[in-house]
């Protein structure tokens, strides 16, 4: 039986390439349980099953049909909840589902000795926590759940949360279709945490290179539900201090009863409440696995952890964050108002807005705001999201930077201030403000000037320094085209296409053995076609598949694939391009049908080249396909100490730019598998046998008219970007979070350089 009929599979089984079997949450656990994170034991009921379960049960038809409302009419949106909820939670499970639940269940039961273990029941769906949109909190979570009917009952009710209200609402405003979002239930050891809480690896505002903690007592639900003001570290991920530590007042805690088991809130004893929660040491290790997360997926993460009384710190989820946005200044003159200042709290979410309070008390008062309201709450809950989205500024009482509200609020690029510990105190109903969630102030009245009788709003102004070195961006989906592009970047240094064809959870051969190579050929146009129309005319390098054969043998038709030792040394890139050209001719059928859709922005990148021979066969195989090399733009992939050191026969083979991938450069020239614990710390991007080989790369390029670029991680971290500035690279191509950041460094080396040398030519003319 394949992985994909299962009704349960075990998570350290998945990974990435099973987004659509387990989920965001379950496919994010299954990878760091591969890279060595301490992630407690679990299994996902999979999507699989939850649509077997509506299929057999008959009930599928009726389900989608009392979906289709109004959603922006909440007395219609709560009504298509309550009969959803009636209909899955009303229908017996199947036998060989439920039976895989009992059973697996039991085994993990059998690993603690047969004792009935505590697990933490939690939603996963299909589209929830992908890089373009994230379904925090819409879902509900079981936590403490013992014995198998218990375990089975939460698992109906978290294929029920797929039809909150919020998610309904959610759905039909992004843009995502009910029926093709499934839900899988991840069932995990649960941990018991006596310290717990969130973090996030990049400023999730700014995106700024600084580690965000919040911490409270017991179990992490009060902090990312908002319900406490927790305490909160910033840590410099560069100079790796601790910048900044602010004790919150913790006024309640979520824990295990000791006596029945079950999730209780209790008060926090009175000498813990304005107690650190986090030692030093403790910070330091978080900051160290968020490094780790971040480092394998490429992107900033948004993690929650738990830390037991032993000291053990475990990873309980990691999410890509979806609200980094570039931060431009806004006109917000305090003259004359600076008396004004009626609160101060946590700035969330950037931006200044003015409007009228509405303060809400709960669930039943959200239809009080209205279209440009300040909405003010003790803390936001996820039922509260259709009302957010009508507010122009959002302000609670409790929660923190990693909070729910926050979350939300810089998703839907709203103001916000949380943690004012007054707002619903203070602020009346009907009073005029102005929330500034970059500062964290709430001003009294409007901040917004008249003039010639019209509103003038704070004007937002951005300037972007000019620089000759070309800042690109790295895309690993299309549906992050768009992002990227309001970025500003030159264009794409590096997208990836092994993200789109590992998406499909389909193996390139069955496409093949079915006859559905154009369909295949047409999923890959579609995808690039996304970033080259965002970015047109700019340049947009698109690398040939580069995934390793263990990311392939989990999808559907991938039982075929060899079992290597070494995956990464192994069968990729070129190498499979090569050996494999069936299929590699479909990729460059693609190339060919973009070019005749006149996309010649568009340049082809190989990777994991070593002998100028393989650049020589590929170009071979796209001129029959009948690829014009005359007119296309075509790279390789300096991944290798061999392609560096032959750099001169790869030109003289024909070749208009070169990229540098250095995590796999660092990796082969100083034999460090960086994944492997045991070494990981010796891995260091700045080796000077790294340095040099990019610096010969370069200056041979440079003589013989050939672009350089880089595109590994390396073009996200400043002080090796000022190197390759100095070294005179062509562009830069960084994550799109650090592009703003890589330009400002860029500017500033740029400047030294140019001033340093009229300083030395100024010295020569003094001893002439």
């Amino acid at each position: 039986m394949m992985m994909s009929d299962k009704p349960v599979v075990w998570l350290r089984d998945v990974d990435s390439s099973d987004l659509g079997l387990v989920g965001g949450k379950g496919a994010s656990l299954g990878e760091m349980m591969k890279i060595g994170l301490p992630v407690p034991e679990a299994f996902a009921v999979t999507a699989t099953a939850f649509r077997e379960f509506i299929d057999r049960t008959g009930i599928a038809d009726e389900l989608f049909r009392v979906l289709d409302v109004n959603v922006d009419d909440g007395v219609e949106l709560k009504k298509a909840e309550d009969a959803a909820k009636k209909l899955i939670l009303s229908a017996e499970m199947p036998p060989r589902i439920k039976d895989a639940i009992i059973d697996a269940y039991d085994a993990m039961c059998e690993e603690e000795g047969g004792e009935e273990v505590f697990v933490a029941v939690r939603s996963s769906a299909t589209a929830e926590d992908l890089p373009d949109a994230s379904f925090a909190g819409q879902q509900d979570t079981f936590l403490n759940i013992r014995g198998k009917d218990a375990v089975l009952e939460a698992v109906k009710k978290c294929w029920a949360s797929l039809y909150n209200s919020r998610a309904i609402f959610y759905r039909v405003k992004h843009g995502f279709e009910h029926r093709k979002v499934n839900i899988s239930v991840v069932v995990q050891k649960m941990v018991n945490s006596k310290k717990a809480g969130v973090m996030f690896t990049r400023d999730p505002s700014t995106g700024a290179m600084r580690t965000i903690i919040e911490a409270s007592w017991g179990l992490g639900e009060a902090v990312v539900s908002g319900s406490v003001s927790p305490d909160s570290y910033i840590v410099d991920r560069e100079s790796k201090e601790i910048i900044s530590t602010h004790v919150g007042m913790k006024e309640i805690m979520h824990i295990r009863d000791p006596e029945t088991g079950e999730t209780v809130v209790v008060p926090v004893p009175d000498d813990m409440k304005e107690k650190r929660v986090l030692t030093d040491d403790e910070i330091m290790k978080l900051v160290e696995l968020g490094e780790k997360v971040e480092e394998h997926y490429g992107v900033p993460q948004d993690t929650e952890w738990g830390i037991e009384e032993d000291g053990r710190i475990y990873m309980l989820q990691s999410r890509p964050i979806t609200t980094i946005k570039e931060v431009k200044e806004t006109s917000t003159s305090e003259e004359g108002v600076g008396e004004d200042i009626i609160l101060v709290g946590l700035g969330a979410s950037p931006g200044v807005a003015s409007g009228r309070v509405k303060i809400i008390r709960s669930i039943d008062e959200l239809p009080k705001v209205e279209e440009g309201d300040i909405m003010v709450t003790r803390m936001t809950t996820p039922d509260m999201v259709p009302a957010m989205k009508r507010a122009v500024a959002i302000v609670t009482d409790e929660g923190g930077l990693t909070c729910h509200a926050a979350i939300v609020s810089r998703e839907l690029s709203t103001p916000a201030v949380v943690g004012t510990k007054r707002a619903t105190e203070v602020l009346k109903d009907g009073m005029i403000v102005t929330v500034d969630g970059e500062k964290g102030k709430i001003y009294r009245g409007s901040l917004i000037r008249e003039e010639a009788h019209e509103e003038v709003h704070f004007q937002a102004v951005s300037w972007k320094p000019i620089t000759a070195t070309e800042i690109k961006v790295n895309i690993s989906i299309p549906e992050a085209a768009e992002k990227a592009a309001a970025t500003g970047a030159d264009g794409v240094g590096l997208l990836r296409i092994e993200h789109m064809i590992l998406g499909l959870n389909k193996h390139p051969s069955l496409y093949i053995a079915e006859g559905k190579e154009e369909e295949y050929i047409n999923e890959l146009v579609k995808g690039i076609k996304r970033v080259a129309d965002a970015f047109y005319p700019r340049p947009v390098w698109v690398r040939t598949l580069d995934a390793p054969t263990d990311e392939f043998r989990a999808m559907k038709g991938g039982e075929h694939e060899p079992i290597e030792h070494n995956p990464m040394l192994g069968w990729r890139g070129i190498r499979r391009d090569l050996t494999d050209t069936e299929h590699f001719k479909l990729e460059l059928r693609a190339f060919k049908k973009l070019f005749e859709l006149g996309y010649r922005n568009i340049g082809i990148m190989l990777p994991m080249v070593q002998h100028p021979s393989e650049l020589k066969r590929a170009k071979q195989l796209m001129e029959e396909v009948g690829i014009d090399l005359e007119t296309t733009t075509i790279g390789i992939m300096i991944e290798t100490p061999a392609a560096a050191i032959i750099i001169e026969d790869f030109i003289d083979e024909g070749i208009d730019f070169v990229s540098f991938g250095t995590n796999d450069l660092t990796q082969y020239t100083l034999a460090i598998d960086r994944n492997n614990e045991n070494v990981a710390a010796l891995y260091n991007e700045r080796h000077p046998a790294v340095m040099k080989l990019i610096e010969y790369v370069i200056r041979v390029c440079r003589e013989r008219g050939v672009m350089t670029s880089v595109c590994g991680q390396a073009g996200s971290k400043p002080e090796i970007v000022k190197k390759l500035v100095e070294f005179g690279i062509s562009s830069i191509s960084a994550n799109i979070d650090a592009v703003e950041a890589i330009r400002n460094t860029v500017a500033r080396e740029e400047q030294k350089l140019l001033v340093e040398l009229v300083r030395s030519s100024k010295k020569g003319l003094n001893r002439d």
